[in-house]
């Protein structure tokens, strides 16, 4: 009679595992299910404007009346309404900055990452300018780091977020390829407190060269672009883990890198298109993370 009633027990708990949905019976060494990443949501971009710059070959940093496109060592300012531009900053080619990639518009100032690229060791500073007229105004150093080569920066807080890449190509190391590409943050003192890899569907994506320009979004979520493909990837922080969560790909019509969020409109996004030398406005799509139940926002 206790060997039936075991049994009676056993069939029970049995029905009741697969009515809540845990599936089919347990693996016999207790190992637990294999992990399935959310999927990755496909949406798209709609180009609201486009404007001429030459200087659109590298990247671009807006505020709420002049955009400002970059290439190297030339800044260009334009304003959003006419496209004229009233300003331009032009450093010495071979001179003390060579690579300005990705620059963000901060009330009176122009924020901007550079580096030696494609010199190795790769060596890295921040520089800043005068918005108003695009005077210098000061530098800080970086000097040489092993996370890479800096593409992009960002405000995190009281400190600051940043991309660094590395490449398979020119600039890269014989003992790094680009997927050491990464996110570090660091405190207001640039001392490092912390980081993320990138996701391997995102690295795939953006070989051999690495993500190019960065900024967080106004979901609280990580916009990324690489170097030429016309998408671009949005990452949410893991609830555990050490690599970003891919969320969504976008698809843009700009093949260029560094961009910025214009935050005097709703979801609107500045970026270049690289063989065409044009800046172009953005309308994004709202991106849910109700889908990756594991995804936090960078708040």
């Amino acid at each position: 009679m206790l060997r039936m009633t075991s049994s009676i027990v056993l069939l029970a708990l049995a029905a009741c595992a697969a009515a809540s949905g845990q599936g089919a019976a347990p693996d016999p060494a207790g190992r637990p299910p294999a992990y399935e990443p959310p999927p990755i949501l496909q949406l798209d971009a709609s180009l609201i404007r486009a404007y001429e710059a030459p200087e659109a070959r590298q990247g671009v940093a807006v505020d709420a009346r002049y955009f400002y496109a970059v290439v190297n060592t030339v800044i260009g300012k334009y304003d959003k309404e006419t496209g004229e531009r009233i300003a331009r900053w032009a450093g010495p080619r071979g001179g003390l900055i060579s690579h300005l990639n990705a620059c963000f518009a901060e009330r009176d100032a122009l924020w901007c990452a550079n580096s030696n690229f494609p010199e190795t060791p790769m060596a890295s500073s921040v520089e800043v300018f005068n918005s108003a007229d695009l005077s210098h105004r000061f530098s800080h150093s970086l000097g040489i780091m092993d996370e890479g080569s800096l593409t992009f920066i960002e405000r995190y807080g009281r400190g600051w977020l940043a991309g660094f890449a590395h490449y398979d190509t020119d600039g890269g190391l014989t003992y790094k390829d680009a997927a050491f590409a990464g996110i570090v943050f660091f405190d207001s003192d640039w001392r490092r407190t912390g980081g993320y890899a990138l996701p391997k569907s995102v690295l795939e994506n953006m070989a051999p060269q690495a993500a190019s320009g960065g900024a967080i979004g106004p979901d609280g979520l990580l916009y990324v672009f690489g170097h030429s493909k016309p998408e671009m990837y949005v990452l949410a922080k893991p609830a555990m883990g050490p690599a970003l969560i891919h969320v969504a790909t976008i698809s843009i019509d700009a093949r260029g890198q560094a961009f910025d969020w214009d935050e005097s409109q709703d979801r609107v996004l500045f970026a270049i298109d690289r063989p065409t030398g044009t800046v172009r406005a953005f309308e994004m799509p709202e991106v849910p993370v109700s889908h990756s139940p594991e995804a936090r926002l960078f708040d």
